[in-house]
């Protein structure tokens, strides 16, 4: 399948999406690897794992040509090599999302809805949120907190924020795509965040975009 889509949200801003329907050695054609990307390559045990790796390098190529290259600092978090655009990646199942910005700062996260988020929506909702009691959208709506908060962890640098104390999305009525807002407030950070959301098949993807100095 390849790349399902490429969105440019704003003229600096992309968002990519890749449907992973190859096998490894489709995907290591498809994919640009540098020795540094090799030498991570060689590490990964299972498929799942060696396929998400070339997915991202796949869309990435896609995205922004083949010389693209992904560096990771001490904790984990990629930036691109030129330093050209700010990156947010994330993958879940068969899906690999990236999405790109040149003046902003970026976060996304997907996940696909399989488990029963019910069962620990306890870890990472607190008592200012509210969660539909509709039975058909409530696994939906909790998926769309986690990804949402997943995405402002992201784009807040992962500095110490607690899911459930630091972050709170502010009520909203779920459908399938649409507009919600994300606060965080940590003794560094106090900020409201715009966020974007979208279903597709049995997956939820919220990303969230603010302009930033890039020093």
């Amino acid at each position: 399948m390849g790349c399902i889509s490429k969105h440019y949200l704003n003229e600096s801003t992309i968002l990519g999406v890749w449907k992973i329907e190859e096998d490894i050695s489709t995907l290591l054609e498809l994919a640009v690897l540098d020795n540094g990307d090799k030498k991570k390559y060689k590490v990964f045990a299972s498929t799942s794992r060696k396929l998400e790796f070339l997915s991202v390098r796949a869309l990435l190529a896609e995205l922004l040509g083949k010389d693209a290259r992904i560096v990771y600092n001490k904790n984990n978090k990629p930036f691109l090599k030129d330093g050209s655009r700010f990156i947010s990646i994330s993958h879940s199942n068969k899906l690999t999302a990236i999405l790109l910005s040149a003046d902003e700062k970026v976060g996304i996260d997907l996940e696909y809805m399989s488990s029963n988020i019910g069962a620990i929506a306890f870890k990472f909702i607190n008592r200012r949120e509210k969660i539909t009691k509709e039975s058909e959208k409530r696994k939906y709506h909790l998926y769309l907190h986690w990804c949402a908060k997943e995405s402002l962890y992201k784009i807040c640098d992962k500095e110490g924020i607690s899911f459930r104390r630091n972050i709170t999305i502010e009520p909203f009525e779920v459908k399938d795509s649409g507009e919600i807002k994300g606060k965080v407030h940590t003794d560094k950070i106090n900020d409201t965040f715009d966020l974007f959301y979208t279903r597709y098949d049995n997956y939820a993807i919220v990303w969230t975009k603010k302009n930033y100095d890039k020093g």
